[in-house]
Protein backbone atom coordinates (compact mmCIF):
# COMPACT_ATOMS: atom_id res chain seq x y z
CA UNK A 1 0.00 0.00 0.00
CA UNK A 2 2.95 2.44 1.03
CA UNK A 3 4.49 1.71 -2.61
CA UNK A 4 1.62 2.39 -4.42
CA UNK A 5 1.32 6.07 -2.56
CA UNK A 6 4.34 7.10 -3.00
CA UNK A 7 4.75 6.66 -7.02
CA UNK A 8 1.81 9.77 -7.63
CA UNK A 9 3.60 11.70 -4.78
CA UNK A 10 7.02 11.20 -6.98
CA UNK A 11 5.59 12.31 -10.32
CA UNK A 12 3.16 15.23 -8.71
CA UNK A 13 7.01 16.30 -7.43
CA UNK A 14 8.87 15.77 -10.59
CA UNK A 15 5.92 17.69 -12.64
CA UNK A 16 5.95 20.76 -10.48
CA UNK A 17 9.93 20.88 -10.44
CA UNK A 18 9.77 20.34 -14.39
CA UNK A 19 7.49 23.19 -14.38
CA UNK A 20 9.28 25.46 -12.37
CA UNK A 21 12.24 24.68 -14.14
CA UNK A 22 10.41 25.83 -17.57
CA UNK A 23 9.09 28.64 -15.70
CA UNK A 24 12.61 29.79 -14.84
CA UNK A 25 14.03 29.43 -18.04
CA UNK A 26 11.29 31.27 -19.83
CA UNK A 27 11.56 34.06 -17.65
CA UNK A 28 15.29 34.55 -18.40
CA UNK A 29 16.26 32.70 -21.91
CA UNK A 30 14.92 35.88 -23.71
CA UNK A 31 17.56 38.85 -21.86
CA UNK A 32 20.26 36.22 -21.71
CA UNK A 33 20.04 34.91 -25.38
CA UNK A 34 20.91 36.99 -28.85
CA UNK A 35 17.95 37.84 -30.98
CA UNK A 36 18.13 34.66 -33.46
CA UNK A 37 17.82 32.37 -30.66
CA UNK A 38 15.02 34.30 -29.50
CA UNK A 39 13.50 34.25 -32.60
CA UNK A 40 14.16 30.17 -32.72
CA UNK A 41 12.86 29.93 -30.43
CA UNK A 42 9.29 32.14 -30.85
CA UNK A 43 9.81 29.73 -33.91
CA UNK A 44 9.91 26.28 -31.95
CA UNK A 45 6.72 27.52 -29.99
CA UNK A 46 4.86 28.24 -32.97
CA UNK A 47 5.61 24.82 -34.86
CA UNK A 48 5.28 23.11 -31.91
CA UNK A 49 1.13 24.55 -31.15
CA UNK A 50 0.84 23.52 -34.57
CA UNK A 51 2.17 20.15 -34.29
CA UNK A 52 -0.22 19.87 -31.14
CA UNK A 53 -2.89 20.57 -33.44
CA UNK A 54 -2.59 18.05 -36.14
CA UNK A 55 -1.25 15.37 -33.55
CA UNK A 56 -5.12 16.02 -32.11
CA UNK A 57 -6.09 13.76 -35.15
CA UNK A 58 -2.90 11.70 -35.85
CA UNK A 59 -1.44 10.56 -32.49
CA UNK A 60 -4.65 10.61 -30.39
CA UNK A 61 -7.77 10.02 -32.99
CA UNK A 62 -5.85 7.61 -35.34
CA UNK A 63 -6.84 10.18 -38.40
CA UNK A 64 -3.95 10.90 -40.88
CA UNK A 65 -4.19 14.10 -42.60
CA UNK A 66 -1.84 15.75 -44.93
CA UNK A 67 -3.77 19.01 -45.53
CA UNK A 68 -3.62 20.20 -42.45
CA UNK A 69 -1.43 23.13 -44.21
CA UNK A 70 -4.05 24.88 -45.58
CA UNK A 71 -5.85 25.49 -41.93
CA UNK A 72 -2.42 26.75 -40.76
CA UNK A 73 -2.73 29.27 -43.89
CA UNK A 74 -6.38 30.57 -43.71
CA UNK A 75 -5.60 31.29 -39.91
CA UNK A 76 -2.30 33.06 -41.47
CA UNK A 77 -4.39 34.78 -43.94
CA UNK A 78 -6.81 35.99 -41.64
CA UNK A 79 -4.59 37.77 -39.58
CA UNK A 80 -1.95 39.21 -42.43
CA UNK A 81 -5.84 40.76 -44.10
CA UNK A 82 -7.16 41.99 -41.39
CA UNK A 83 -3.87 43.17 -40.36
CA UNK A 84 -2.42 44.54 -43.52
CA UNK A 85 -5.67 45.47 -45.72
CA UNK A 86 -8.35 46.98 -42.92
CA UNK A 87 -7.63 48.66 -39.40
CA UNK A 88 -8.88 45.69 -37.55
CA UNK A 89 -7.25 45.65 -33.92
CA UNK A 90 -4.49 42.97 -33.45
CA UNK A 91 -6.66 41.18 -30.72
CA UNK A 92 -10.03 40.95 -32.67
CA UNK A 93 -7.57 39.39 -35.63
CA UNK A 94 -5.66 36.53 -33.38
CA UNK A 95 -9.46 36.06 -32.34
CA UNK A 96 -10.95 35.53 -35.38
CA UNK A 97 -8.12 33.50 -37.17
CA UNK A 98 -9.31 30.09 -35.31
CA UNK A 99 -12.17 30.80 -35.80
CA UNK A 100 -12.26 31.30 -39.24
CA UNK A 101 -9.88 28.08 -39.70
CA UNK A 102 -12.45 26.29 -37.99
CA UNK A 103 -15.11 27.38 -40.48
CA UNK A 104 -12.86 25.66 -43.30
CA UNK A 105 -12.39 22.67 -41.08
CA UNK A 106 -15.83 22.41 -40.89
CA UNK A 107 -16.23 22.78 -44.49
CA UNK A 108 -14.04 20.27 -45.52
CA UNK A 109 -14.29 17.59 -42.18
CA UNK A 110 -17.98 17.24 -43.62
CA UNK A 111 -16.22 15.88 -46.56
CA UNK A 112 -13.10 13.57 -44.84
CA UNK A 113 -14.82 12.60 -42.15
CA UNK A 114 -16.75 9.98 -43.85
CA UNK A 115 -13.42 8.15 -45.11
CA UNK A 116 -10.91 5.84 -43.50
CA UNK A 117 -7.34 5.42 -43.75
CA UNK A 118 -5.85 6.60 -47.13
CA UNK A 119 -8.97 7.97 -48.50
CA UNK A 120 -9.41 10.22 -45.64
CA UNK A 121 -4.91 11.15 -45.85
CA UNK A 122 -5.39 11.47 -49.92
CA UNK A 123 -8.92 13.66 -49.55
CA UNK A 124 -7.54 16.15 -47.02
CA UNK A 125 -4.22 16.83 -48.96
CA UNK A 126 -6.38 17.72 -52.06
CA UNK A 127 -8.68 19.89 -50.20
CA UNK A 128 -5.25 21.40 -48.52
CA UNK A 129 -4.02 21.86 -52.67
CA UNK A 130 -7.83 23.56 -53.30
CA UNK A 131 -7.03 25.87 -50.60
CA UNK A 132 -3.42 26.89 -51.68
CA UNK A 133 -4.48 27.25 -55.33
CA UNK A 134 -7.43 29.63 -54.18
CA UNK A 135 -4.80 31.70 -52.05
CA UNK A 136 -2.36 31.58 -54.57
CA UNK A 137 -4.43 32.74 -57.31
CA UNK A 138 -6.54 35.80 -55.70
CA UNK A 139 -4.35 38.21 -55.85
CA UNK A 140 -7.13 40.96 -55.10
CA UNK A 141 -7.19 39.23 -51.57
CA UNK A 142 -4.18 37.51 -50.76
CA UNK A 143 -1.66 39.25 -53.05
CA UNK A 144 -1.40 36.03 -54.70
CA UNK A 145 2.70 34.25 -54.68
CA UNK A 146 3.58 37.61 -53.94
CA UNK A 147 1.99 37.31 -50.56
CA UNK A 148 1.14 40.28 -47.98
CA UNK A 149 3.77 42.20 -45.99
CA UNK A 150 3.21 44.72 -43.53
CA UNK A 151 1.48 43.98 -40.52
CA UNK A 152 1.74 46.09 -37.66
CA UNK A 153 1.55 44.43 -34.54
CA UNK A 154 0.97 46.66 -30.98
CA UNK A 155 4.16 48.18 -29.80
CA UNK A 156 3.91 46.03 -26.88
CA UNK A 157 4.90 43.06 -28.43
CA UNK A 158 7.03 44.62 -31.11
CA UNK A 159 10.59 43.88 -29.60
CA UNK A 160 11.93 40.08 -30.48
CA UNK A 161 11.46 39.42 -26.33
CA UNK A 162 8.17 40.88 -25.69
CA UNK A 163 7.03 38.81 -28.78
CA UNK A 164 8.31 35.55 -27.47
CA UNK A 165 6.30 35.89 -24.01
CA UNK A 166 3.60 36.70 -25.95
CA UNK A 167 3.70 34.10 -28.10
CA UNK A 168 4.55 31.70 -24.93
CA UNK A 169 1.41 32.78 -23.28
CA UNK A 170 -0.77 31.90 -25.96
CA UNK A 171 0.49 28.45 -26.70
CA UNK A 172 0.02 27.62 -23.14
CA UNK A 173 -3.18 28.51 -23.24
CA UNK A 174 -3.64 26.53 -26.08
CA UNK A 175 -1.90 23.28 -24.91
CA UNK A 176 -3.71 23.55 -21.70
CA UNK A 177 -7.17 23.83 -23.72
CA UNK A 178 -5.86 20.56 -26.05
CA UNK A 179 -4.52 19.00 -22.68
CA UNK A 180 -8.11 19.33 -20.63
CA UNK A 181 -9.62 18.14 -24.51
CA UNK A 182 -7.60 15.12 -24.67
CA UNK A 183 -8.55 14.46 -20.97
CA UNK A 184 -11.51 14.76 -21.43
CA UNK A 185 -14.57 12.22 -22.03
CA UNK A 186 -14.64 13.49 -25.47
CA UNK A 187 -10.51 12.28 -25.47
CA UNK A 188 -10.96 9.13 -24.40
CA UNK A 189 -13.88 8.54 -27.41
CA UNK A 190 -11.36 9.67 -29.69
CA UNK A 191 -9.28 7.38 -28.56
CA UNK A 192 -11.15 4.40 -28.79
CA UNK A 193 -11.72 5.55 -32.48
CA UNK A 194 -8.71 4.97 -32.87
CA UNK A 195 -7.56 1.46 -31.12
CA UNK A 196 -11.25 0.34 -32.87
CA UNK A 197 -13.46 2.15 -35.16
CA UNK A 198 -16.59 -0.40 -35.48
CA UNK A 199 -16.61 -1.31 -32.37
CA UNK A 200 -17.06 2.37 -31.26
CA UNK A 201 -19.95 2.70 -33.56
CA UNK A 202 -21.82 -0.69 -32.15
CA UNK A 203 -21.50 0.69 -28.80
CA UNK A 204 -24.05 3.62 -30.03
CA UNK A 205 -21.91 6.28 -30.23
CA UNK A 206 -22.05 8.81 -33.20
CA UNK A 207 -18.96 8.07 -34.66
CA UNK A 208 -19.43 11.04 -37.66
CA UNK A 209 -19.86 13.67 -35.01
CA UNK A 210 -17.23 12.85 -32.46
CA UNK A 211 -14.57 12.69 -35.56
CA UNK A 212 -15.70 15.89 -37.26
CA UNK A 213 -15.70 17.70 -33.89
CA UNK A 214 -11.85 16.59 -33.37
CA UNK A 215 -10.94 17.82 -36.96
CA UNK A 216 -12.65 21.18 -36.42
CA UNK A 217 -10.76 21.60 -32.89
CA UNK A 218 -7.44 20.70 -34.45
CA UNK A 219 -8.33 22.79 -37.70
CA UNK A 220 -9.07 25.62 -35.28
CA UNK A 221 -5.43 25.32 -33.04
CA UNK A 222 -4.12 25.18 -36.21
CA UNK A 223 -5.57 28.53 -37.79
CA UNK A 224 -4.18 30.10 -34.07
CA UNK A 225 -0.37 28.72 -35.02
CA UNK A 226 -0.48 30.26 -38.40
CA UNK A 227 -2.05 33.09 -37.05
CA UNK A 228 0.83 33.53 -34.48
CA UNK A 229 3.37 32.83 -37.54
CA UNK A 230 2.06 35.83 -39.87
CA UNK A 231 2.50 38.26 -36.66
CA UNK A 232 5.89 36.90 -36.09
CA UNK A 233 6.93 37.42 -39.41
CA UNK A 234 4.89 40.69 -39.68
CA UNK A 235 3.57 38.98 -43.46
CA UNK A 236 2.21 35.96 -45.02
CA UNK A 237 2.72 34.30 -47.88
CA UNK A 238 1.16 31.17 -50.26
CA UNK A 239 3.78 28.86 -48.77
CA UNK A 240 2.18 28.66 -45.22
CA UNK A 241 -1.30 26.81 -46.58
CA UNK A 242 1.17 24.39 -48.83
CA UNK A 243 1.11 20.08 -48.24
CA UNK A 244 4.96 21.18 -47.71
CA UNK A 245 3.50 23.17 -44.28
CA UNK A 246 1.49 19.59 -43.85
CA UNK A 247 4.55 17.46 -44.20
CA UNK A 248 6.72 19.79 -41.13
CA UNK A 249 3.79 18.89 -38.34
CA UNK A 250 3.81 15.77 -39.31
CA UNK A 251 7.84 15.32 -39.38
CA UNK A 252 7.83 16.94 -35.74
CA UNK A 253 4.99 14.53 -34.24
CA UNK A 254 6.75 11.61 -35.65
CA UNK A 255 9.79 12.96 -34.30
CA UNK A 256 8.44 14.27 -30.96
CA UNK A 257 6.89 10.96 -30.92
CA UNK A 258 2.88 10.22 -32.27
CA UNK A 259 0.52 9.82 -29.46
CA UNK A 260 2.51 11.74 -27.02
CA UNK A 261 0.65 15.41 -25.58
CA UNK A 262 4.33 16.99 -25.73
CA UNK A 263 5.72 15.15 -28.78
CA UNK A 264 5.21 17.75 -31.02
CA UNK A 265 6.65 20.52 -29.00
CA UNK A 266 9.97 18.03 -28.46
CA UNK A 267 9.77 17.49 -32.34
CA UNK A 268 9.68 20.97 -33.11
CA UNK A 269 12.87 21.98 -30.86
CA UNK A 270 14.97 19.28 -32.42
CA UNK A 271 13.67 19.91 -35.67
CA UNK A 272 14.78 23.45 -35.90
CA UNK A 273 17.42 23.29 -34.02
CA UNK A 274 18.92 20.21 -36.39
CA UNK A 275 17.93 22.17 -39.22
CA UNK A 276 20.10 25.59 -38.11
CA UNK A 277 23.13 23.01 -37.41
CA UNK A 278 22.67 21.22 -40.42
CA UNK A 279 22.32 23.81 -43.06
CA UNK A 280 25.48 26.19 -40.99
CA UNK A 281 27.80 22.88 -42.62
CA UNK A 282 26.21 20.99 -45.05
CA UNK A 283 23.61 22.29 -48.09
CA UNK A 284 21.19 19.92 -48.62
CA UNK A 285 19.13 19.95 -45.34
CA UNK A 286 16.31 17.79 -47.68
CA UNK A 287 18.86 14.57 -47.45
CA UNK A 288 20.10 14.54 -44.04
CA UNK A 289 16.27 14.98 -42.60
CA UNK A 290 15.25 11.77 -44.89
CA UNK A 291 18.10 9.76 -43.52
CA UNK A 292 16.75 11.34 -39.67
CA UNK A 293 13.47 9.87 -40.66
CA UNK A 294 14.50 6.46 -41.91
CA UNK A 295 16.31 6.28 -38.46
CA UNK A 296 13.58 7.32 -36.87
CA UNK A 297 10.88 4.61 -38.33
CA UNK A 298 13.63 1.50 -38.49
CA UNK A 299 14.94 1.76 -35.37
CA UNK A 300 12.60 4.39 -32.83
CA UNK A 301 9.46 4.74 -34.41
CA UNK A 302 8.29 5.92 -30.38
CA UNK A 303 9.76 9.17 -30.86
CA UNK A 304 12.14 11.33 -28.65
CA UNK A 305 9.42 10.88 -26.07
CA UNK A 306 8.94 7.52 -26.38
CA UNK A 307 12.48 6.94 -26.10
CA UNK A 308 12.31 8.98 -22.70
CA UNK A 309 9.78 6.87 -21.46
CA UNK A 310 11.56 3.67 -22.24
CA UNK A 311 15.03 4.81 -19.96
CA UNK A 312 12.36 5.94 -17.46
CA UNK A 313 10.62 2.76 -17.36
CA UNK A 314 14.11 0.93 -17.49
CA UNK A 315 15.17 3.44 -14.45
CA UNK A 316 12.91 2.14 -12.39
CA UNK A 317 12.36 -1.45 -13.20
CA UNK A 318 16.19 -2.05 -12.76
CA UNK A 319 16.41 -1.05 -9.20
CA UNK A 320 13.30 -2.45 -8.39
CA UNK A 321 13.64 -5.84 -9.71
CA UNK A 322 16.95 -5.41 -7.85
CA UNK A 323 15.72 -5.32 -4.37
CA UNK A 324 13.41 -8.15 -5.58
CA UNK A 325 16.45 -10.39 -5.86
CA UNK A 326 18.12 -9.17 -2.79
CA UNK A 327 14.94 -9.69 -0.96
CA UNK A 328 14.57 -13.39 -2.35
CA UNK A 329 18.14 -14.17 -1.68
CA UNK A 330 18.11 -12.85 1.86
CA UNK A 331 14.95 -14.42 2.60
CA UNK A 332 16.15 -17.77 1.10
CA UNK A 333 19.57 -17.41 3.10
CA UNK A 334 17.18 -16.62 6.40
CA UNK A 335 15.36 -20.25 5.34
CA UNK A 336 18.36 -21.91 5.18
Amino acid sequence: MKKTGRKPLNISMAGILAGLIVLVLVIILPFVLSEFLVFLLTEILILGLFGLSVNLLVGHSGMVTFGHGAFYGVGAYTVGILLIKTETPFAIAMLLSPLFAAVFGLVVGVFCIRLTKFYFAMLTLAFGMLIWAVIYKWEGLTGADNGLVGAIIPELISSPQSFFYFTFGVVLLCASILWRVIHSPFGLAMKAIRENSEKFRFLGMNLTIHKLAAFVISAAFAGVSGGLYTAFTRGTFPDFASWVKSGDALVIALIGGVGSFWGPCIGAAVLLLLQQIVTSVFEYWNLVLGIILILLVLFLPEGVMGAFKRLWDLQNVVPHGRRNEGHVTEVSANRD
